[in-house]
């Protein structure tokens, strides 16, 4: 019998499709965490220039990859309404745009790359480092494009415990990779850096491959038949994707990046600073994993009810989503306000570097409440289709005020580089003000009707 959901039953289910999403991007943001954290431990030096490859790949991966996550609220969409006989020739469609995108990627990369870091103001050996350290993760960028196809098709048919899983098993490999080659264990060279790169790569490969086999063999995935044929290239179906994509991509890049950007500008600071600044930044986006985990629930939860003409329900769900966000920023800035100083330590034992990052942390946790509000909205929004306004907002909010805010504080005032962290909060409670106000009156121009259909996939 087709049925509505109680307000616990909406909370449950969100739960459901939440906490997998949570574990799989900790796993994931665990790969660059290991890298960080590991390369620190071999020398400053290469924990800078891991910290400056970062910045520069993490913007590119988390963008042109944020374009494939059009698939999401596509399938989600489809699964709602039924329409399943078309998710395989998405998905495939989605795979065929995944290998387009990581050919560019790496081709404009190969070529850019040497003149970006030239114009920064890094020492040579730091300079090194960056290069060959993005260059090893390139050989991982078709296999973790198409992963994020396969994930988003797995995930939107609400089976995110199958993505937690794999993630769960390659978290260990990396970790091993990472050993391996930062540190030259059993004959290998110790590559430092460098082999943290490598070893992502490796990972990359791995997690694409078995996520692969489990949609080929695996119920409820293998009904799909998602590898069984292999239809050309449909530039309508690419149009969809990127219509959709694009605009979710350059959201998430011109989030991303703004923070890759402030790393870059730090470069004219010490190696200590920039140690600092990247030690503070990486676990501040290891607690970002709870609202962001948030946002890609909602943009299935939310795309799935809007598919199935639910839209009172939609709208429960992103307001949920919203104030489980909030209840989780409340924690992570209690913790950072009373565990400064320990956490730094957990990264580096350098007293310089110690001082600094436990001030970096401060600021960190000021834009906690921001961050958990822009978060979950965009996802929400996402899962309405709504993304060229979005797009807009984020753009502003990071590029027009954020960073040349940041910029005047650090440059003009005694701030100096706390100037760019002040910057960085302004622009997030500038994206959390305009993203909220759009997902409200997205949710006004929608009818309150609420269709009954079958529950959410399990």
């Amino acid at each position: 019998m087709k049925q509505t959901f109680t307000i616990n039953q909406k909370i449950k289910r969100l739960l459901f499709i939440l906490i997998p999403i949570l574990i799989t991007q900790l796993g994931m943001f665990s790969m660059n965490f290991f890298d960080i954290m590991m390369s620190s431990r071999y020398s400053a030096d290469d924990l800078a220039g891991v910290a400056i490859g970062s910045s520069l790949w993490v913007p590119v991966y988390t963008g042109l990859s944020g374009i494939l996550l059009a698939i999401t609220p596509i399938v989600a969409q489809l699964a709602g309404a039924k329409k399943t006989k078309e998710v395989p020739f998405t998905v495939m469609q989605g795979i065929y745009a995944a290998i387009a995108l990581a050919v560019i990627v790496f081709a404009i990369g190969w070529a850019a790359l040497g003149p970006v870091l030239n114009m920064m103001h890094l020492e040579e050996n730091v300079r090194d480092i960056a290069q060959k350290y993005v260059i090893a993760l390139s050989f991982g960028i078709i296999p973790v494009f198409i992963y994020t196809v396969l994930r988003c098709f797995i995930d939107a048919l609400g089976m995110t415990r199958t993505s937690m899983v794999i993630t769960l098993i390659a978290l260990p490999l990396n970790i091993f990779f990472n050993y391996t080659l930062i540190f030259g264990k059993w004959g290998f060279p110790a590559l430092g850096g460098v082999g943290a790169g490598y070893a992502s790569a490796i990972t990359y490969w791995l997690i694409t491959i078995i996520a692969a086999f489990v949609i080929h063999r695996e119920q409820p995935f293998s009904r799909y038949q998602i590898f069984h044929s292999f239809p050309p290239i449909s530039l309508a179906k690419w149009k969809e994707i990127l219509f959709i994509g694009i605009p979710i991509g350059l959201s998430i890049f011109f989030e991303t990046s703004i923070f890759s950007a402030v790393t870059l500008l730090m470069s004219e600071y010490s190696t200590k600073v920039i140690a600092a600044h990247q030690v503070a930044i990486n676990f501040a986006s290891l607690l970002y994993m709870v609202p962001l985990s948030i946002s890609m629930s909602l943009t299935i939860i939310v795309g799935f009810e809007v598919g199935a003409a639910r839209l009172k329900d939609a709208k429960v769900f992103s307001w949920l989503g919203v104030g489980a966000a909030i209840c989780s920023a409340l924690l992570c800035i209690t913790l950072l306000m009373l565990f400064r100083e320990p956490i730094a330590s957990f990264y580096t034992k350098d007293p310089e570097v110690l001082k600094l990052t436990t001030h970096f942390l401060f600021f960190a946790a000021l834009f906690q409440l921001s961050d958990a509000i822009q978060a979950p909205v965009q996802g929400a929004l996402r899962g309405y289709k709504d993304v060229n306004t979005t797009f807009v907002m984020t753009m502003i909010s990071y590029w027009v005020i954020g960073l040349p805010l940041g910029y005047y504080l650090a440059n003009t005032t005694d701030f100096g580089a706390y100037g760019y962290w002040i910057g960085l909060i302004s622009g997030l409670t500038a994206g959390a003000l305009t993203l909220s106000t759009r997902l409200f009156l997205i949710q006004r121009k929608h009818p309150h009707t609420n269709e009954p259909v079958d529950q959410l996939p399990t």
